[in-house]
């Protein structure tokens, strides 16, 4: 469909035009096929999220090497070891047992893996992550510095599935806090804790607002699946 492979590459350009410098765009290729992830590549986007290994490897094998490949979604211990040897940052960092198996299989590969903590913000209890208190302590106590082989590059999280933008708002201002509170007690001196993914397809433009690094964006640049 031509009109839909132009599609794709002008979307890419009209959000570039649109976003923040320092703002990175995370294209999330999930569900879409390796031919719409090409038209994107092919209008300059170079960074790329899934949220399933068994969809990611195929796609990692078949698409050009310079892809960043960031995962995404619900990560499952078990699911690690694939995607270890060449993942570039792992958004959903979701516990301390999830940290432990990186570091373990970034440890195999000779690889020190990138990971933003990801915080639960939102009112869904289906919603997966580390609770506030839960992860000011993980931090205090040091835990996680047993982990050598995993570089904490941020915070992510994913607020309330609402029409209510004050209370995304609100949400996405708490997570930039914390941020704030944690880059200062534990990470000043490491340039790696830089990076605060916040923002969908739905409410981006507030994320930046509040401070987002990082934005992770499907319908926006694909369209809608279906």
């Amino acid at each position: 469909m031509k009109g839909e492979e132009m599609t794709i590459a002008s979307r890419v350009s009209a959000l570039r035009s649109t976003i923040p410098g320092g703002v990175k765009v995370v294209a999330v290729s999930k569900f879409h096929p390796v031919e719409d992830i090409m038209q994107a590549y092919e209008a300059g986007q170079q960074i790329f999220g899934e949220s399933r290994a068994q969809e990611l490897l195929p796609k990692q094998e078949e698409l050009p090497a310079d892809i960043e490949w960031h995962f995404v979604g619900h990560l499952q211990r078990n699911k690690v070891r694939q995607i270890a040897p060449f993942i570039s940052l792992i958004h959903s960092v979701s516990s301390e047992r999830l940290m432990r198996e990186i570091d373990k299989q970034a440890a195999v590969n000779n690889r020190v893996i990138p990971g933003l903590l990801q915080i639960h913000i939102a009112e869904e209890e289906s919603k997966s992550g580390f609770h506030p208190d839960e992860c000011r302590k993980f931090l205090a106590e040091g835990r996680w510095r047993n982990y050598p082989n995993v570089q904490l590059a941020g915070v992510m999280g994913m607020a309330t599935f609402t029409e209510d933008m004050e209370k995304v708002r609100a949400e996405f201002r708490q997570l930039k806090s914390l941020f704030d509170e944690w880059k200062a007690n534990y990470f000043q001196d490491d340039p790696a804790f830089k990076e605060l993914s916040m923002g969908m397809s739905g409410d981006y433009r507030i994320a930046i607002e509040e401070g987002s690094t990082m934005v992770r964006l499907g319908t926006v640049l694909f369209g809608s699946r279906g």
